[in-house]
C-alpha cells in the first residue's frame, strides 16, 4: 500500500520543494537591495518565513515598500502626542542603569544577540502579551498609551551609543511591520538607518513605519547616543482571516521567544535554548584554544557516536 502511494507523496514534496524555492526567490528579488543568493540568503534565517511572508505581502492591506505612510495607522497618533512622556520615562531608566545589554543574562536574548555586539542596550516593556512587569513598575505612564494600541504587539526601549551601528539584514516575519518613534537622538542625518537603499534620519518626537524584511541597515556616526521607542505592529491585511493568522503567527513566534528584563519574568523555549546553545558554544571555543589535538579528538568521537546513533535507529 506504501509502495503505490509513494509517488504521490514524492510529488507532493517535489512541489513543496518547488513553492519554497519560488517563494524564497520572489523574498530575494524584492526591493532593490538585496544579499548574495547562494552565500547568504540561502542560508540566512529570514528563508525560513519566505512562504508566508510572500503569502502576507499578497494580501497586504498597505503598499508593499519599504516605507509606509503613516496615515495607514491612525491608531498610533497617541504615541506621537505623548512623545515627552515617553522620553522622560525612557531616559528615567537609562540614567538609573535600566536599560541594559541584556537584562539577567545578554545570552537569553536571542533576538537582540547582534544588537548587543554592536552597541545597542534595551528595555523590553510589551513582548506579544501583557506588559512586562518590570515595565509596569518603572515605566507605567509608556505602558498605558501602549495598552490602548491593540495592533502594537512588541515594544522596547532602545539604545544605541555613539559609533552603534548594524549590518545589513532582512528580519524574517513579514505579518508585523516595525514602528520607531524619536525620544532623544542626535537630530543628524549620521545617525540614521537605510531601508532598501533609502535613508531615514531619527529625530526627537518623529515616527517612522518601515518593513524590516527588506534589506536593511543602522549607523551612528555621531558623538551622541540614540534613544527610540521600538516596536512591532500588525500588518493589516485585505482579508480579516489574514489579518487573524498574522496575529496568530505573530503570537506563536513571539511567545516563543519571549523576553524579559529581570529575573521571574518569563522566558520562551528560543531563548531558553539559545542559552544553552551558547553555553555549549562557548565551551567548544575554549576546549578549542586549549588544546588543538583534543578539540580534533573531541570532534572525531562526535562524529562517531553521531553514526552509531543513526545506525541504532
Amino acid at each position: 500500500m506504501l509502495h503505490n502511494a509513494l509517488p504521490y507523496i514524492l510529488q507532493w514534496k517535489y512541489l513543496a520543494i518547488a513553492l519554497f524555492l519560488a517563494s524564497l526567490a520572489a523574498v530575494h528579488f524584492r526591493g532593490k537591495v538585496r544579499h548574495a543568493f547562494f552565500r547568504k540568503q540561502l542560508v540566512d534565517h529570514s528563508a525560513l518565513f519566505a512562504p508566508y511572508n510572500v503569502l502576507a505581502y499578497w494580501l497586504s492591506k498597505v503598499p508593499t515598500r519599504p516605507f509606509i505612510p503613516r496615515e495607514y495607522f491612525p491608531e498610533l497618533a497617541p504615541l506621537r502626542e505623548n512623545w515627552r512622556v515617553i522620553r522622560d520615562e525612557a531616559m528615567a531608566l537609562y540614567e538609573g542603569g535600566h536599560v541594559t545589554p541584556g537584562g539577567p543574562r545578554t545570552e537569553e536574548d536571542a533576538g537582540f544577540t547582534t544588537f548587543f555586539k554592536r552597541g545597542w542596550t534595551r528595555f523590553h516593556l510589551k513582548w506579544y502579551r501583557e506588559p512586562l512587569p518590570s515595565a509596569v513598575a518603572l515605566c507605567p505612564k509608556t505602558v498605558a498609551i501602549l495598552e490602548k494600541i491593540p495592533s502594537l504587539r512588541a515594544a522596547t526601549f532602545a539604545m544605541m551609543r555613539p559609533g552603534g551601528s548594524l549590518n545589513p539584514h532582512r528580519d524574517p516575519y513579514a505579518g508585523v511591520l516595525r514602528y520607531h518613534l524619536g525620544l532623544c537622538t542626535p537630530n543628524d542625518d549620521r545617525c540614521r538607518i537605510v531601508v532598501d537603499g533609502e535613508p531615514y534620519t531619527w529625530r526627537d518626537g518623529e515616527d517612522v513605519i518601515f518593513d524590516e524584511t527588506y534589506v536593511h541597515w543602522v549607523k551612528n556616526e555621531t558623538d551622541a547616543p540614540r534613544m527610540i521607542l521600538f516596536a512591532d505592529i500588525i500588518r493589516p491585511a485585505r482579508f480579516r482571516l489574514m489579518t487573524l493568522l498574522n496575529n496568530l503567527m505573530g503570537t506563536m513566534v513571539g511567545r516563543s521567544m519571549a523576553v524579559r528584563n529581570v529575573h521571574g519574568e518569563p522566558l520562551g523555549w528560543v531563548n531558553h535554548v539559545y542559552f544553552v546553545l551558547h553555553y555549549i558554544e562557548e565551551g567548544r571555543r575554549r576546549l578549542k584554544h586549549y588544546s588543538k589535538p583534543l578539540y580534533r579528538l573531541a570532534k572525531a568521537a562526535l562524529a562517531v557516536a553521531v553514526i552509531l546513533l543513526l545506525f541504532r535507529l
